[in-house]
């Protein structure tokens, strides 16, 4: 894995909570537990886009809810056509 070194500040008041969930979720190192939190967040946002299309498609048919075999029929029925 190529990698680049990136500098981030962070206050004083800061450090004793960033070193506390480095050695908790990065076992220690830095560069482990900003990766897994940018996964983390990254998973976040995803699931907040898919949240907003399922309201969005949710508002466009009223609010009505489909069962999995009714939306399995809507997709047989749309590759038919």
């Amino acid at each position: 894995m190529a990698a680049k070194t990136v500098g981030i500040a962070v206050s004083d008041e800061l450090r004793p909570a960033l070193d506390e969930v480095v050695e908790h979720f990065g076992h220690g190192n830095r560069s482990e537990f900003l990766r897994l939190a940018v996964r983390d967040y990254q998973g976040r946002l995803r699931l907040e886009r898919m949240h907003e299309l399922r309201d969005r498609a949710r508002a466009e048919r009223g609010g009505r809810r489909y069962s999995t075999d009714e939306v399995l029929q809507l997709i047989r029925d749309s590759t038919a056509q």
